[in-house]
């Protein structure tokens, strides 16, 4: 069969693009999704189990490269999106690789994405607060809040985290994390990768699989992601974005609503009104991180 130059060109230029594609891969790492996680013995400095479960945390994060490398991806941004944001293990990366850590910062569990990035993994991430199901199953504080809703719809820092990542062009493509939260994340974002290392017995009981075979599920599914990057679509949500946050406690809905921005719905919740999900990312992050007592 005789090729044109020009076609023979232009199907090289097509296949480079589709190759040079999956390039640049942001990594946001929770830690309450990760292997064998199922109490707060694991979740913080306090914790006794805690220094094993940033091991597994980290080992989770570097089986997610390799499978993002095996399909053509070169560049990482890793977001350490859990509780001090000082989590995964520095000296375990790869020196190619770079990360985001600790708090305040612009976009919470997504900062440092940005329109250059072709894809984005969630690692170690949980049910939301409104769902029965799944272990330590919070949205954005397990302390202080009960609920999150974007324009009227409760949900989980998967969606709110894909809802930011989608104002910016980027499609989450895969999730790692109990059952719950895989049945969760690709019923409300869409037919993403996931994968699933343990199974969400109750809030503090899951039957979970052994780190080493959990890093293998994990190195597999973003391998299959990275290859069907052409298939995946940013999660936008488009025009004025109803945030309502709902508190455990009333004094924060009382005092917020003080701003001439902020709308007391009830006795618990207030609702403000953003124009995208960059600025309804960063009334999040304020009513999050502010404390008047502040300093330095």
């Amino acid at each position: 069969m005789k090729i044109h130059t020009a076609s023979f060109l232009a199907l090289l230029f097509l296949s480079a693009a589709h190759h040079a594609k999956a390039q640049k891969i942001y990594i946001s790492a929770d830690m309450e999704g990760v292997v064998g996680v199922v109490t707060d013995a694991q979740l913080g400095p306090s914790g006794f189990e805690y220094q094993q479960t940033r091991e597994h945390m980290t080992e989770e994060v570097l089986a997610a490269i390799r499978g993002a490398r095996a399909a053509g991806a070169t560049e990482f941004l890793i977001a350490d999106s859990h509780g001090n944001g000082q989590n995964l293990l520095l000296d375990k990366l790869p020196k190619d690789v770079q990360l985001v850590r600790s708090w305040p910062r612009a976009l919470g569990m997504m900062g440092g994405l940005d329109e250059s990035f072709d894809a984005a993994i969630y690692i170690g991430y949980h049910t939301s607060t409104s769902n029965p199901r799944g272990v330590r199953a919070h949205t954005m504080s397990s302390a202080t809040l009960t609920d999150i809703r974007l324009n009227g719809k409760s949900v989980s820092e998967a969606v709110f985290c894909a809802a930011t990542a989608g104002h910016l062009g980027v499609p989450v493509v895969m999730i790692s994390g109990d059952d719950a939260i895989v049945e969760e994340a690709t019923r409300d974002i869409g037919d993403i990768e996931g994968a699933v290392v343990k199974w969400a017995n109750s809030f503090h009981s899951a039957r979970t699989l052994t780190p080493e075979a959990a890093y293998d599920v994990i190195e597999a599914a973003a391998q299959r992601a990275i290859k069907r990057l052409d298939e995946f679509e940013p999660y936008r949500l488009s025009g004025d974005i109803e945030v309502e946050i709902s508190f455990k406690n009333y004094r924060q809905a009382e005092i917020l609503a003080y701003l001439s921005v902020v709308e007391r719905v009830d006795s618990h919740s207030v609702r403000y009104v953003a124009s995208d999900m960059i600025d309804a990312s960063m009334f999040v992050q304020f009513v999050n991180n502010y404390e008047p007592g502040l300093s330095p």
